[in-house]
């Protein structure tokens, strides 16, 4: 009994190393592909000087900001102001726990590709990316500075009003599961290949439209990204931070990115199972192949999603302040619950009947 609890122990905390290092390099390299990318649309090269291609800009900024004098104002709430940065990155970093990224592969009983095996893992994530909010709304106050706390307060009433968007839009999904176990959800999806996908076989890309102009809501991305709005209020609520702590708003912020790709991958594209179903199964066989191959697909959506994002950030304008609530009250909230509506009638007019 000891023995298996200890191997329980040592293989969860490998996990734990393993995935929040690869999330921060992730979050590091997401930030090149946005500085390359970008360039790119507004035709120019981007980093270029360090390292091949610039590959090693991403560790020479992380340096920097490590290294640059950590200013703090004299007027601050210092308890507070401490506290915000450790509660946006504490959150960005702990719901990737749920997040399963492979097949079900079991070594000693232990599930290797998910940190941790929860049946409500889709509620562990809405709740924790929610409770992020907290981390921008005490940043602002505790700054002392107008321009953070209107940045505070519209981040605030952004994340509250695409939360309630972005959770409608997913219960189509949960209904037709059966489950808020995303592992149950992938696994749905996973019979016939790509026509078995929530998208297209689920017909829930009108929900995955409303989750994806919501997520970006809640991530504070272009064209919602008015709480950091640099020509309207500096910086928005970070505009007091600097070194580490602003690094970690930072980071917090490519996290979250990471976790709503992840989140639409698996709920919406069949997660980690391949786009032709169990075609090749026959083909490509052994255990090494059968482990890595579905880490391949679900990396590959995720990068997907990545550039989706960075793309929309480098063509469209921002919204007005006033547009960002009326869209996100007025549309998406009706159409999501109309979506459930009909979701629900299609199940109900289409299920046998015990």
């Amino acid at each position: 009994m000891e023995t298996s609890l200890l191997v329980f122990l040592l293989i969860s905390l490998a996990k734990v190393i393993v995935v929040v290092v690869i999330l921060l390099m992730a979050v590091a390299y997401t930030v090149l592909l946005e500085r390359k990318l970008v360039g790119r649309i507004q035709n120019r090269w981007g980093p270029s000087r360090v390292g091949p291609f610039g590959l090693l800009q991403p560790l020479v900024d992380g340096a920097k900001l490590f290294l640059k004098e950590d200013m703090m104002p004299t007027a601050v709430y210092r308890p507070l102001y401490i506290l915000a940065p450790m509660i946006a990155l504490g959150c960005a970093l702990t719901s990737i726990a749920v997040i399963p990224f492979g097949a079900d592969i079991r070594w000693h009983g232990v599930q290797l590709f998910e940190i941790a095996d929860v049946n409500i893992g889709l509620l562990i994530v809405l709740g924790v990316t929610s409770i992020g909010v907290y981390g921008i709304a005490l940043s602002g106050w505790s700054s002392n500075n107008k321009y953070s706390l209107l940045g505070a307060l519209r981040a605030s009433a952004q994340v509250v009003s695409y939360e309630l968007a972005l959770g409608l839009s997913l219960i189509g999904v949960v209904m037709r599961a059966s489950s808020l176990r995303l592992r149950d959800i992938v696994n749905v999806q996973g019979t016939h290949g790509l026509i078995s996908w929530n998208f297209f076989g689920g017909f829930q890309f009108v929900a995955f439209f409303i989750y994806l102009m919501a997520a970006y809501a809640e991530t504070n991305r272009s064209p919602f990204d008015l709480p950091e709005a640099e020509s309207e209020l500096t910086a928005g609520y970070h505009t007091e931070y600097s070194s580490m702590k602003f690094a970690m708003f930072f980071m917090a912020e490519y996290a979250n990115m990471i976790t709503v790709s992840c989140v639409a991958t698996l709920l919406f594209f069949g997660g980690w199972t391949s786009p032709f179903g169990h075609l090749f199964d026959g083909v490509i066989g052994g255990t090494v192949a059968n482990a890595l191959l579905p880490i391949f697909w679900f990396v590959a959506k995720v990068f997907g999603f990545l550039f989706l994002y960075i793309w929309v950030r480098g063509t469209l304008p921002r919204f007005r302040y006033d547009q960002l609530m009326g869209f996100g009250w007025k549309f998406l909230v009706p159409v999501a619950i109309a979506n459930i509506v009909v979701t629900s009638f299609c199940m109900g007019l289409w299920l046998p009947v015990h």
